[in-house]
């Protein structure tokens, strides 16, 4: 890990209701997603909150072991229209 990485926390919650995401970077420093899709959630709002730089986003269990780790690159993404395909749309970074 590099000193412009992002390092953030998916923790579940004591009071098993979600999962707790926890970063410097967040504008509370934690955030709480709960639902079906709770841990998804989160990860993507790592991943958006810091698509300008690499993040490292780290899920750990009730023990407080690591059990899943995802890396993000950065970079941004702007949305391109293809010529002389109105409906198509890819992804291009900057």
């Amino acid at each position: 890990m590099n000193s412009s990485q992002d390092v953030y926390e998916i923790r579940p919650r004591k009071d098993r209701r979600g999962f707790d995401l926890i970063g410097d970077r967040l504008p509370l420093g934690l955030l709480w997603f709960e639902g079906p899709d709770a841990f998804g959630e989160a990860v993507s709002y790592a991943k958006f909150f810091s698509r300008s730089q690499p993040a490292i986003i780290r899920l750990f269990d009730q023990s407080g072991a690591v059990i899943e780790t995802h890396e993000h690159a950065g970079g941004f993404q702007r949305v391109v229209k293809r010529l002389g395909c109105p409906s198509a749309y890819t992804l291009a970074n900057y």
